[in-house]
């Protein structure tokens, strides 16, 4: 077949590699211009390598893209991780339309942070949905979906890396193939279903101690590794990763007020929290520095029955 591709960053480019490695014809690749000072693209960088027609426009709403577009002359347009809007005037020029990858089970989690959101709200499953793009947000008739389990102490990193990247890729290929053998269907999505969700960043991603511990947990998790759940220890953003959820079964099991250190051992911390325990493994400074969550309790000081996010200069002073 002949496609375009629209896209960018490494989502874009592992499907660029699966359409040529199996011999389709890429016509072109369309990707974002990179902004002054920003890493390559490395969709970008990967097209060119190749020897595939690259074009970087500032949007895909112009005649200029229309026409680039139509120029080509191919059967399927393959939207893998668009950040552009891109309009039904453009998405409709292939003789067959255009699909698009959401990692999500659509119409839940539309939006930008699909993968993180099922974490933070203590979802089991999740997956991916090739659609078809219309000029709504991740609204389009759906072709494929894809599902896979969250466990327990599943990240964002783990669960995108490790299950809907892969999947993902191989899902954009299933999805082309059914179309162009006339074999796919459609499904319009139920709104009543429908939930959005806004950019998971750190307004939404800081700690409050006096929450549950579930939903402590998983909102690190959520976050891991971007954008990283933070607390505030003196007036610098602590990122919290490596997770680890110990539930008790009454409050009293649980040794400490909330957002108090219950345990320190083999690297880790144990915070005491509203039913049950979290064990924090890593800890990421202001600076960007990584440290086991143990290194950083010592530099700081802090001892079992501290809270978490407190801070003594002195002591800091003299780690230092």
């Amino acid at each position: 077949m002949r496609i375009a591709i629209i896209g960018q960053q490494a989502f874009g480019k592992a499907v660029l590699e699966a359409f040529l490695a199996r011999g389709d014809d890429v016509a072109a690749v369309f990707c974002a211009p990179e902004k002054p000072g920003a890493k390559p693209d490395p969709l970008r960088l990967a097209a060119e390598e190749k020897g595939v027609k690259t074009l970087q426009l500032p949007n895909l709403t112009s005649d200029a893209a229309a026409e680039a577009l139509r120029a080509l002359n191919v059967d399927l347009a393959v939207m893998a991780y668009v950040l552009q809007f891109a309009p039904q005037g453009f998405v409709t020029i292939p003789k067959h339309g255009a699909i698009c990858y959401h990692p999500s089970l659509l119409p839940k989690y539309r939006g930008p942070s699909a993968i993180s959101w099922p974490l933070i709200r203590g979802e089991t499953e999740t997956g991916l949905t090739i659609f078809r793009p219309n000029d709504g947000l991740d609204e389009g008739d759906i072709v494929l979906q894809k599902t896979t389990a969250i466990s327990a102490d599943d990240t964002l990193g783990t669960v995108y890396f490790d299950r809907l990247f892969p999947m993902g890729v191989a899902a954009m290929l299933e999805a082309a193939d059914l179309i162009l053998a006339g074999k796919h269907s459609e499904t319009v999505q139920d709104e009543a279903l429908a939930t959005y969700e806004g950019w998971c960043r750190d307004p939404e991603a800081r700690i409050n101690w006096s929450a549950h511990a579930i939903d402590i947990h998983n909102l690190i998790r959520g976050c891991d590794p971007a954008p990283g759940a933070w607390m505030l220890v003196g007036d610098e953003k602590i990122r919290i990763y490596d997770s680890h959820l110990i539930s008790a079964r009454r409050f009293a099991d649980v040794k400490g007020k909330p957002g108090t250190i219950a345990g320190i051992d083999g690297g880790k911390v144990q915070v005491a929290l509203q039913g049950g325990l979290i064990e924090i493994g890593r800890v990421r400074t202001a600076q960007g520095e990584k440290l086991s969550a143990a290194e950083y309790a010592s530099r700081l000081g802090l001892a079992i029955g501290d809270r978490i996010d407190s801070y003594d200069a002195g002591l800091r002073t003299a780690a230092e």
